[in-house]
């Protein structure tokens, strides 16, 4: 299998985030990775499966969303730029965003965005080769 660049945009959000915000945040977060025209995803982790604003903003921008396990995020979190001791206490995990892109770009993954915040979300974009976990329908 070839790897072909790929990029993953990691998200994270505070209960009940509308999805117009975090929208707002992908799109900027996507247009300072200057990196047109390449396929992009939305990955958070499974514990945020239940906030209607990350699923309506991945709709509202056609992106697919992933949803991964904690383990993912373990699995990268020498790499995260960005480290919150909020979501090391809720999650285990030193950062969300950063690390759900991490995780949704691949093993020779790399942060082309550090973790932007806005208004509760926040977002980073990773670079990588094919993403991995399993897309939601």
């Amino acid at each position: 299998m070839t790897s072909r660049p790929f990029l993953a945009v990691g998200v994270g959000c505070r209960s009940g985030v509308a999805g117009r915000v975090i929208a707002d945040l992908v799109e900027r977060a996507l247009a300072a990775c200057d990196r047109p025209g390449l396929p992009a995803a939305m990955f958070t982790v499974v514990d945020k499966a239940q906030e209607a604003g990350i699923g309506e903003a991945a709709a509202s921008l056609g992106l697919a969303l992933v949803h991964l396990p904690r383990t993912a995020l373990a699995a990268v979190a020498d790499k995260v730029a960005t480290r919150s001791e909020k979501v090391v206490e809720l999650f285990g995990v030193p950062s969300i965003a950063e690390g759900a892109a991490l995780a949704g770009a691949g093993p020779a993954s790399r942060l082309v965005v550090d973790r932007m915040a806005d208004r509760g979300a926040t977002v980073a974009v990773a670079i990588g080769g094919e993403a991995v976990g399993e897309q939601d329908a």
